[in-house]
This record gives C-alpha cells, sequence and structure tokens, in this order.
C-alpha cells in the first residue's frame, strides 16, 4: 500500500512538472497578431514621426519605397508600405509586396545549418572536406564550419561564383549547379590564416549551402521549405524570382532601383532574368516583411513558432552569440559595434539583425521582445533610413 502512495505521488509530481513545463513552453511560443502601439507601451507620436520621415524621403527621391514593420511581445504595432512598386509607371506599392532579401538570406542559410547541427548530421567544429572533399587540401583543409559561418573563413574570394560558370557537359550533365561552383572555392581555399581574421564572405555561405544540399541530399531551397518555411507558416518565401517558381506571386515583386551617379537606375524589374540559374546561399532569397517578422519571432521564442519547434535553444543561443570576439585585442574589441554569430550580425547590447544589399534590413531586440524590419528595393541611402527608424522605434518604448 505505501509503495502504491508512494508511485501515485511520484505520478502527481511528474504530471505537476509537464504541466509547469509546458506552461513555460507556451509563454515562449508567442505567434504573431496585430495590436496598436499603445497597448504595447510605444508611442505612437514617435512611431508616426518614422512613417513621416519616411514618406519625406520618397518624396524627395531619396528611397523609392519601402515596407515597414514593427512588432513588440508578438504584437504588429505597426505595418505600412510607402512608395511606390514602380515609380515609372506609378503603381503604389503593396503591404504583402515581395522582396528581393539578398544577404537576409544569411540567417536563414545558417538556421539550415543548425537545423542539421540538431539532427546530429554535423558540428559546428566540423572541417569542410568531412562533408565536401574538394575541401581535402591544405589550402582549405584547416577551414571548419563555424569558420563559414562567421566569417573567419580565410576566403578572399571577391566574386559570388567564378565566372563563366560551369558548362553542362558529359561530365556534369547538370551543370550549372551549387555544388560544383563551390568546389572551386574548395580548390582555391584561404588566401590568410583560418581563424585569425574576419571578412565578409559571400562564397562562405555558398559552401554552407552547398553542406547543407550533400548532407540532406535535396536543393537547398527544397530543404529550407521543408525544415523552415512550412512549419512556420512562411508561405510567401522562396528562392528564385522566375515565373515557373512563383507564378502569379511574381507580380507582387518591386521593380529594384540603383543609384548610378546621383540618379536612379532599374536594377530588375519582375520578368528579368535572375542574377544566378541556381539558387544560391549567400543571397537570392524572395520574402514578405510579415514572413520575415515569423522568422524573426521564432528566435524570440527560443526557437519555436506555432508549436513546432524549428532550433534547438542552444543552437539557437549559439547562433545569436558574438562569435569572433576573440580574433580582435582587447582594445580593438572596445572600438566595435558589432560582432559576428551564426548568420546574424550581434550587437553589443545583445540585439541582433541583418541586411541586405538591395536595401532589406532587419533588427530583432531581446530585450524588449521587438522586431523592426525596414524594406525597400532602393538601396541608395538605405541603411541611413533604415538606422534613423531604428532609433525611432526604440526611443517610442515608455520606459
Amino acid at each position: 500500500m505505501l509503495a502504491l502512495k508512494n508511485n501515485n505521488k511520484m505520478k502527481f509530481k511528474i504530471l505537476v512538472f509537464a504541466l509547469f513545463f509546458s506552461r513555460i513552453l507556451m509563454a515562449q511560443d508567442v505567434i504573431l497578431s496585430y495590436s496598436n502601439a499603445t497597448e504595447e507601451g510605444m508611442d505612437q507620436i514617435i512611431l508616426d514621426a518614422g512613417i513621416h520621415m519616411i514618406n519625406t524621403a520618397i518624396e524627395q527621391d531619396k528611397l523609392r519605397s519601402a515596407v515597414i514593420l514593427v512588432a513588440k511581445n508578438g504584437k504588429i504595432v505597426l505595418h505600412e508600405a510607402i512608395g511606390w512598386k514602380d515609380k515609372d509607371k506609378e503603381i503604389p506599392l503593396k503591404k504583402d509586396a515581395m522582396f528581393r532579401m539578398a544577404s537576409n538570406t544569411k540567417p536563414v542559410v545558417a538556421t539550415g545549418i543548425s537545423i542539421l547541427k540538431d539532427e546530429g548530421k554535423l558540428n559546428y567544429q566540423d572541417y569542410v572536406r568531412k562533408h565536401l572533399s574538394s575541401f581535402d587540401n591544405y589550402r582549405s583543409g584547416s577551414i571548419m564550419i563555424h569558420h563559414l559561418l562567421t566569417h573567419t573563413s580565410g576566403f578572399r574570394i571577391k566574386p559570388i561564383f567564378y565566372k563563366p560558370l560551369i558548362r553542362k557537359s558529359k561530365e556534369n550533365p547538370d551543370a550549372p549547379n551549387l555544388r560544383l561552383e563551390v568546389d572551386r572555392f574548395g580548390e582555391t581555399g584561404a588566401e590568410v590564416e583560418t581563424g585569425t581574421s574576419y571578412k565578409y564572405s559571400n562564397a562562405g555561405f555558398n559552401t554552407l549551402g552547398a553542406i547543407i544540399e550533400t548532407l540532406s541530399g535535396r536543393d537547398l531551397d527544397v530543404f529550407l521549405t521543408e525544415k523552415v518555411y512550412m512549419p512556420l507558416g512562411m508561405n510567401d518565401t522562396y528562392h528564385h524570382e522566375t515565373n515557373e517558381v512563383l507564378g502569379e506571386k511574381l507580380d507582387r515583386m518591386s521593380t529594384v532601383y540603383y543609384k548610378r551617379d546621383g540618379e536612379w537606375t532599374v536594377g530588375w524589374k519582375p520578368g528579368y532574368e535572375p542574377q544566378y540559374p541556381f539558387v544560391r546561399a549567400s543571397g537570392g532569397m524572395i520574402s514578405t516583411a510579415y514572413d520575415y517578422a515569423v522568422f524573426c519571432q521564432m528566435f524570440l521564442n527560443g526557437g519555436i513558432y506555432n508549436g513546432k519547434r524549428i532550433l534547438s535553444e542552444k543552437s539557437l543561443k549559439q547562433m545569436t552569440s558574438p562569435q569572433t570576439k576573440n580574433i580582435y585585442t582587447e582594445e580593438e574589441r572596445g572600438k566595435r559595434d558589432y560582432y559576428y554569430g551564426y548568420g546574424w550580425r550581434v550587437m553589443r547590447n545583445g540585439t541582433f539583425g541583418h541586411g541586405g544589399s538591395d536595401g532589406t534590413v532587419a533588427m530583432v531586440d531581446p530585450d524588449h521582445k521587438l522586431i523592426i524590419l525596414f524594406f525597400t528595393q532602393s538601396p541608395g541611402e538605405s541603411n541611413a533610413y533604415a538606422d534613423r527608424f531604428f532609433k525611432l522605434v526604440q526611443a517610442s518604448i515608455n520606459k
């Protein structure tokens, strides 16, 4: 009888612990919804000043467009589209506009690597040569996955891919493709000693994409769709700006404008050929502000969203921690505003984010449970406006 009572007590304790743990999990699993600034402790007047600043920049033709999104505590308090999808045709931008995300792809690719790590298929400290035979040489043999994720590989390869791309042949019937092009990076190898310096490297992240394809047995976009986009409900996120991939959604993409000699020029329009004929990992992602906000909220939630765990908390912490501190002297560390984590730039105060060369910028502030997105496709002065907008949003929080 005593043993039975003790057994029941133990079952009760386990049940109480399970309920307690599930409540903690549910408390972390915040699903994005719409609210207003006042309810989330933010000053709407200051946020309106940010909108006015962007409107003025567009009126003065310093920007062509922007979608801005601010979420606090999982509540979207600001989501506006300002300016033009196509300035020449005077087609206005909409909130569901789809953007060429450029290097905002990198945190997603790093997430893919971390998923494989959580599944036991790799470790951050693995040598790349373990997974890609083209790196098994004296020039590339010391490069680890950690180095690729942190831009400390020693690569000094300037182009996104070597040109011309490998042509289709009897030896390479599937050319050109990501893995064949990355093999060329392995042959080039590190120009400076691996792990001793930081240098932003598109080649490094394309190598990570090749590792994902090799270990998963799937194309990069298929893997990310199955492991990230579908579980998160990111239904407007893709990796190739073609009609074959996007269908009717191609019309939601904006004209991309670049400043050349002080004048705006068209860099890309819906219907133009994609930059590369295959999916890459250094860039190429296409998404909306809302979809990317969901991705960011998953990080604020500790790796889960809508009941689905994408990342372990340990991997998420490693991704958002300053991994490159040790390559700087103490004096240099005191001068730096940010370090690099795994796929994210990490500020000294713990805020993390990333930008893309076509004008998309994201910032995540864990202390305030805050997501700030500034997305444009006219990147001339976009970083300066994004920075001002971020500061205004942070100033709007009632202390």
